[in-house]
Order: C-alpha cells, then sequence, then structure tokens
C-alpha cells in the first residue's frame, strides 16, 4: 500500500514524562546541583503502532489514564514524541479538550478567525464559511461576547462548528461532545456520518461504546500506554469491558482466570449429553466470549416461547422467557444475575438483572444450583441479536465478575411490523376525521 493511501500512520511511538515530588527537585536536577535522580517516569504512550486509511473512521477507547489523549495530541502536533514517528497526509481538524487552541479573551467570533488563520485559511475563506459555522454552533449573539463568559456548552458548540466547517480531511474528537446538549450531539453524530459518506478520516475517542459501535469501522484498545489491540468494534468493545474488571490477563496466581477450553470442558461434562442436544452447548454461539473468577458457573442457558417450548425465534409482540442455571462453587455474599440484548454490531440495545430487579438479594453456598428466569413481551424490531448473559457482584466495595458470556446465543425476532429505532413502543394510533370550519366548507365547494 503507497503512502497516499494512509491518512495517518504512527509508528513505534512513545511518550514519557520525568514526574517530580516537589518544585524545588526540578531545579536541583536541571541545574545538575545533585547526581541523585530526583525523578520518577511516567510512560504515557509505550511503542504504539497505528496506521488510519483514507475514509476510515477508528475509535480509540480504554480507561481513563490509558492514553488516548495523548496519542492524539501527538497526532495533531500539540505535544511532542519522546520516540518514534507520526505522519499525516492531509489537513486536520481537532476537537480536543475545551479550550485547545482558543484565546479566552476574545469573543467567539474573534477566535472564529485567530483559528481559520492558524489553519491556514485567509480572512476571506472564513468569510465564505462563516454562515455555516454560526449556523451550525447556534449560539445567537454570544459569538460577539468573551468566550470565557461562555458556558461549556456552548463553547463545544462553536468549537465543534469551526472543526468541521474548514473543510478537514481528517477530523479528531476526543470526548468533548458529552458536554453538549442531546440536540447538540445528534447533530454532530448526523454529520460523523456525513463525513463518513464524503470519505474523509475520522478519529474518535470517546467512552461511550455504543457510538464506538455504530461509527467506527475499526477500534483500538489502550491501557496504561500499551496497545492491547485493535480490530473490529465488538471484539475491542468485549476487550475493554475485560480490561474494566480485571479480567483482560491472568490475575495473581492463586486466582487464575479460567480459559475459554477449561470452561467448554466443564460446561459439557455438567450438562451431560441431554444438555449437548439443546442446551448451553448445542445452542450457544461457538466464538462467545466467556471469563470471570469462577466462584459460580452459568452452565446453561436458553430462550422459551409463550408456550414454554425452547426456540431461538421469538415473534415479536408474544411473550417470552431467557432462562439461566448457574452452579455455585464458592460462598458468594449476593450474587448479581444478568441478560443484554446486543445488535449485531455490539450496541446494547437492553437488558436487567436481578439487582435493578430487586428479585433476589440473599448469599449463596457452595454446592448449590439455581435457575434464574426473566419473563417479558418481546418488543424488539425484527432482525437478529445477540444474547448475552453474567453473574457478578461486589466483594466489600470492589466489582466481581464470577462468569459471563458474552453474545452466547443468537435470538430472532420474527416481525411483520417494524418502527423507527430499535424497539416498538406497541402504540395505539386513532385517526379521527374533524368537522370541517363552516367556512372552509364553502371554499372547497
Amino acid at each position: 500500500m503507497s503512502d497516499t493511501e494512509n491518512a495517518i500512520e504512527v509508528k513505534d511511538l512513545s511518550k514519557e514524562y520525568m514526574l517530580y515530588s516537589r518544585p524545588a527537585d526540578r531545579l536541583v536536577e536541571a541545574l545538575g546541583l545533585s547526581r541523585r535522580v530526583r525523578h520518577t517516569v511516567h510512560k504515557a504512550l509505550q511503542n504504539v503502532d497505528l496506521t488510519v486509511k483514507r475514509g476510515e473512521s477508528i475509535g480509540i477507547i480504554g480507561k481513563n489514564g490509558s492514553g488516548k489523549s495523548t496519542i492524539l495530541k501527538i497526532i495533531t502536533g500539540v505535544l511532542s514524541p519522546t520516540s518514534g514517528s507520526v505522519k499525516v497526509n492531509g489537513r486536520i481538524s481537532a476537537l480536543l479538550e475545551l479550550g485547545a487552541g482558543f484565546n479566552m479573551e476574545y469573543t467567539g467570533m474573534e477566535n472564529i478567525y485567530l483559528n481559520g488563520a492558524m489553519t491556514g485559511f485567509s480572512d476571506k475563506e472564513i468569510d465564505e464559511r462563516l454562515d455555516s459555522i454560526l449556523s451550525f454552533a447556534d449560539i445567537g449573539d454570544y459569538v460577539n461576547q468573551p468566550v470565557k463568559t461562555y458556558s461549556s456548552g456552548m463553547f463545544v458548540r462553536l468549537a465543534f462548528a469551526l472543526a468541521i466547517n474548514i473543510d478537514p480531511e481528517i477530523l479528531i474528537v476526543d470526548e468533548a461532545l458529552s458536554v453538549g446538549d442531546v440536540f447538540f450531539q445528534a447533530k454532530c453524530y448526523h454529520k460523523f456520518e456525513e463525513f463518513r459518506q464524503q470519505g474523509k478520516t475520522i478519529i474518535f475517542v470517546s467512552h461511550d461504546l455504543s457510538s464506538i459501535a455504530k461509527y467506527c469501522d475499526r477500534v483500538m484498545l489502550l491501557n496504561d500506554g500499551v496497545k492491547l489491540g485493535e480490530g473490529p468494534p465488538k471484539k475491542m468493545i468485549d476487550d475493554y469491558k475485560k480490561v474494566l474488571v480485571g479480567q483482560y490477563e491472568l490475575p495473581e496466581p492463586g486466582l487464575r482466570m479460567a480459559d475459554d477450553e477449561e470452561i467448554r470442558k466443564a460446561a459439557s461434562a455438567s450438562a451431560g449429553d441431554a444438555g449437548n442436544e439443546q442446551g448451553f452447548e448445542g445452542d450457544r454461539n461457538p466464538e462467545t466470549l466467556e471469563y470471570g473468577s469462577m466462584k459460580a458457573r452459568i452452565s446453561e442457558v436458553w430462550v422459551t416461547d409463550e408456550n414454554g417450548v425452547r426456540t431461538k425465534a421469538v415473534i415479536k409482540g408474544s411473550p417470552f422467557t431467557i432462562h439461566m442455571t448457574v452452579e455455585v462453587l464458592a460462598d458468594i455474599e449476593c450474587p448479581i444475575f444478568a441478560f443484554t440484548f446486543k445488535n449485531v454490531r455490539g450496541t446494547e440495545i437492553t437488558g436487567t438483572n436481578t439487582m435493578f430487579e430487586k428479585s433476589f438479594l440473599e448469599p449463596v453456598r457452595k454446592g448449590e444450583a439455581l435457575e434464574i428466569t426473566f419473563s417479558q413481551k418481546m418488543n424488539l424490531q425484527g432482525g437478529e441479536y445477540l444474547l448475552s448473559f453474567g453473574c457478578t457482584g461486589y466483594e466489600g466495595e470492589a466489582f466481581t465478575v464470577y462468569h459471563r458470556l458474552y453474545d452466547a446465543l443468537n435470538v430472532t425476532v420474527v416481525s411483520d411490523k417494524d418502527t423507527v429505532g430499535y424497539y416498538d413502543m406497541g402504540s395505539e394510533t386513532e385517526v379521527r376525521r374533524l368537522p370541517i370550519p363552516e367556512g372552509r366548507q364553502q371554499e372547497t365547494e
């Protein structure tokens, strides 16, 4: 692939900061007044590689402090790397943290022209785009007030309006949209979709996993400055969830996380031949992602229709029940049992758990077996969905995963009437003819 086909190339990128306990230590070390090292090294990024093709939408996810903002600042030139290289082919427009690139003493209008000049546009070129910028920002006369008087929502409106209207080839957004109101966020995401259709490149950092799944072609997962992987949004989001509960890698000795093959063998042995025909092994997705400390194990999952018959297809509008059986392998103070529906892109649509429902808040003991059922009416639109299961809990203040099964079952919703969005509100509609006013009757005659 030629370089021109890549919008961004990041190779072996590292960023280190020297941290000092006291300002005096920085001065002493800078002046060479002591041979003792007075700083510690914080590695914000460690040997990260990333290639972004033209027209791709790339998401970057990870916990706070994982290096997401740092890599964006290096790509945009705000920071310099400690080592490694970054190559950018195309005009970048970036929306980083609030305040970046704006002079707080200037008015919004003055900042529009200031930022335009910094991006390489003449005043005439900004004049041609001014109506579009002001229309998108929609902050009225506040554009003539100093930006230091703006609310965070007004600030991000102006910043995003400017970022998207300077004809960027590469748009970089770092979580800034979370401060806007819901209507502005909807407008921004609509603009994202337009940019994608125009073949522009987008790099998007967000904790909103649904937006990451919807708008990104590929996702990179960072943790403590290290790239854990990159790939389809669904796979990376599932890995991120494992990171959040400390089970992406093997825990400390003695609490080894059971791997997929061990759990699969244990489930097979427990379920028996009959279970393999209709239960955990027979119905479940062979690509199921599963992990946990295994203090409890989900041994079987299935769905039944309104007649109690096991099924993988549910008619829209009909009652159905989700079942899971759990074997308790250690004493647990208060387990939480859950299910979640996701679409094929990995966006969580709906779900619940026994804590939300306040249906089971009791301790369980080693050797017990439990059957959990969730009964409800199917209101999802017709289509294919993936059903996930979980058994979790709290040990003191720590949230703990005992066993999770992501995308364990495929459920098909059969429908002859679909509405807009993910689910049907079950609206009852009525249209009544109203009498025509006397004056208008004569007009129609």
